[in-house]
């Protein structure tokens, strides 16, 4: 009989500026859950609370912040009372700040991975990002405790609140997108990434409100993209003002680009990273 020769599959980078092959994501699919799953799991082995720790983060640090810049330094906060009104600006913040770490160090932390078997890079800190929306959904259930205390009810704009969230996803993988690639390369990477986390909080209207800034400079806020997205999901979820359209078009805007130029980076850098990780 006369033998078949054996298939060869050669995997080349992709030519054009698009860094992303969607279908490719799709049918990794199953991946991505496994990822995401793992995150979750690695992240509250051995520990004793468990889940909990998603409420214990932003609730302590909302008592810090309450008695420090609530009480001591009497911050404003646009007619709410402050400990919702910083909880709300710390929930889509935990999160953010947690995503960002977690896939700014993602790739480094799967290096036995990347170097062993091939499938769509981007699939590491997309699902970091991922595994962090579970203590988002937890840390909710705060808010609607302190929301029904203070008899506070959201309006219409809570239709916008899916919106608010993707726009945090984007934003998250956005950024771990580009700090995950200059990891590989440069380690320095990794212990830079909490100070800009820290930096960014203070320069985000997580403990001041948006009111603060003279409203002629207000714009300036949203150079932030996380700016405008907090200001709008205290707006979405609590209801004591209309959502600044402005500020949230001009953030979203400024995420888009962030997510894009990271795609553009990862894709370029993608090639190297089973060679250096």
């Amino acid at each position: 009989m006369r033998e078949t020769a054996p298939s060869i599959t050669i995997i080349e980078p992709k030519t054009g500026w698009v860094p992303v092959d969607f279908r490719e994501i799709w049918n990794y699919r199953e991946l991505l859950y496994f990822l995401t799953k793992r995150d979750i799991k690695v992240r509250y082995k051995q520990t004793v609370l468990g889940g909990l720790w998603a409420v214990i983060q932003p609730a302590f640090t909302m008592i810090v912040f309450t008695l420090f810049f609530g009480r001591l330094a009497q911050m404003p906060s646009d007619g709410l009372p402050y400990p919702i009104f910083v909880y709300a600006g710390l929930l889509p913040w935990t999160y953010f700040a947690n995503a960002v770490s977690a896939s700014g160090n993602s790739l480094v932390g799967s290096a036995n991975l990347i170097t062993k078997v091939y499938f769509p890079r981007i699939v590491v800190p997309a699902s970091a990002a991922l595994a962090g929306l579970l203590d988002f959904s937890i840390a909710l259930f705060v808010l609607a405790a302190l929301m029904i205390y203070y008899q506070l009810l959201p309006g219409l704009g809570i239709l916008l609140f899916p919106v608010l969230v993707a726009l945090t996803f984007i934003c998250a993988v956005g950024v771990g997108l580009w700090l995950s690639a200059l990891n590989v390369q440069y380690r320095d990477i990794r212990y830079a990434i909490p100070f800009l986390i820290q930096v960014w909080m203070f320069i985000s209207p997580v403990i001041y409100p948006v009111s603060l800034v003279h409203e002629k400079y207000q714009w300036l806020l949203a150079l932030n993209p996380m700016g405008g997205v907090i200001h709008a999901y205290r707006a979405s979820l609590l209801g004591h003002q209309a959502i600044d359209w402005q500020l949230l078009t001009l953030s979203a805007l400024i995420i888009l680009a962030i997510f894009l130029g990271g795609l553009y980076y990862f894709r370029r850098m993608e090639k190297v990273f089973a060679d250096v990780v």
